[in-house]
């Protein structure tokens, strides 16, 4: 098997089906569905698999993983349309914890400045 020519090409491809997600996934009727964005999207060397992390602004997490991986069929068929790559990747949906541990932590710091301030 030869070797990519390009060293970021499994970026560039991720990128590529990160931006296109985005667009397919206003497309999507569901109600379970809430203000999603897409953090990241980790493509498996061989390309047969995409992990598509995001977040929620409005919503339930866990109802719109459910959401995203019942319609991955719909999103990956509609990724055939616009990427002209050999193999489109199966989709697999997961929430990114990343800004609620952010959220927390800032939280946690909060705490701790204001009750120095208070020992102060």
């Amino acid at each position: 098997m030869k070797k990519s020519t390009k060293p970021n090409r499994a970026f560039q491809i991720a990128d590529q089906i990160q931006r296109d997600l985005a667009m397919l996934i206003r497309e999507i009727k569901d109600p379970r569905l809430g203000m999603v964005t897409l953090s990241a999207v980790e493509v498996t060397p061989d390309y047969a698999h995409a992990k598509v992390f995001f977040s929620v602004l409005v919503g339930d997490p866990q109802e719109c993983e459910e959401a995203l991986n019942h319609a991955a069929g719909f999103l990956r068929n509609g990724l055939f349309k616009r990427l002209h790559i050999h193999t489109v990747p199966t989709l697999h949906f997961q929430f990114d914890r990343t800004t609620e541990r952010a959220a927390d932590m800032n939280a946690l710091i909060a705490k701790a400045v204001s009750s120095r301030a208070k020992e102060d």
